[in-house]
């Protein structure tokens, strides 16, 4: 038997449980979780906002841990695909309408031991210990993704300073980006936070910055965000929705969005995102800014980040 945090109903506590060492099956492979992250999306599944978890589930989909051989891996959301879809089969393996997705449709990373499909885990580079590299797993793999889903814009701002917007403003620094980080009204500890990591302004996220974007992605789950960026692009400019769920998005005037503006989401992450993402993290180099607990307060972990009171990102010591 292992420990784990088990979830049985929506929107009740994680309870920290024994339950089976888990078996794998043909390709998969069985990890000693050493860390694993605590995101938003676990916060998601917990309460209830994503429709139909396998239950009893074990979340979290930032994993790290060693193989019996001692291979160290990291276990991202995407968990397996079909591999024969029109998706796949086109290089949008995170469109696939058969995947499956670690802490949701299989038990993920709060507990001592997890098996994955092999083909879908990720090497970790050397440059990080277990705990800061768990972030890069989410946060950072969603963040890539959302910033090459941003275009090319000299002008970058990023609504939500969590996990993802703390580690993609270190890369769009490294690519020479300017980067304008929106924060929630009266979060000064935010703003300054956006500061110290690279922004060149921070503020409420309520008005617009002192000058235009070219671009904006949106990590808080807040739909009132969406016509508050668009009124901070200019014209051309693109806003990305980071995050799985997000409150309704209220109605805005057509010319919010004319004059050739886009809006678009971001849809999960493919494997060749977790390649390139974790080959270019030491280089920038990445600073990951976490805070730990055990993995019998994974609670703890979520309600503070319900209550948006984590600095960068929460991580789960395990073993």
């Amino acid at each position: 038997m292992v420990r784990a945090m088990v979830l049985h109903a929506a929107g009740e506590p994680l309870r920290f449980e024994e339950v089976p060492v888990p078996e794998p099956q043909p390709g998969q492979v069985l990890l000693r979780v050493s860390a694993c992250g605590v995101c938003r999306t676990d916060l998601h599944v917990v309460d209830g906002e994503l429709p139909n978890p396998k239950l009893p589930l074990v979340p979290g989909h930032q994993v790290v841990g060693r193989t019996e051989d001692g291979r160290r891996l990291g276990v991202p959301w995407l968990g397996w695909t079909d591999g024969t879809c029109r998706y796949c089969l086109s290089g949008r393996e995170n469109l696939c309408e058969s995947a499956r997705f670690m802490g949701y449709d299989l038990d993920g990373g709060y507990a001592e031991w997890v098996v994955a499909d092999e083909r879908y885990c990720l090497p970790i580079p050397d440059e990080y210990d277990d705990l800061q590299a768990a972030p890069l797993l989410c946060a950072g793999l969603i963040g890539y993704r959302s910033l090459r889903l941003a275009g090319d814009p000299a002008r970058l701002g990023l609504y939500g300073f969590g996990a993802s917007a703390h580690i993609v403003v270190q890369l769009a620094r490294h690519e020479g980006r300017r980067v304008f980080g929106f924060v929630r009204p009266g979060d000064d500890a935010g703003a300054a936070f956006a500061l110290e990591l690279g922004c060149e302004w921070a503020g409420p996220s309520d008005a617009p910055g002192p000058e235009e974007l070219d671009a904006a992605i949106i990590f808080a789950p807040v739909g009132e965000l969406v016509p508050a960026a668009l009124r901070a692009l200019a014209r051309g400019g693109v806003v990305v929705c980071a995050g799985i769920h997000m409150s309704d998005v209220p109605t805005f005037p057509y010319e919010l969005l004319w004059e050739e503006r886009v809006v678009r989401s971001v849809a999960n992450l493919t494997r060749r995102d977790g390649e390139e993402f974790l080959a270019l993290a030491p280089h920038v180099p990445v600073r990951t800014e976490i805070e730990e607990f055990p993995l019998e307060r994974a609670n703890e972990a979520l309600e503070r980040l319900r209550r948006g009171q984590i600095q960068g990102a929460a991580v789960l010591r395990v073993h």
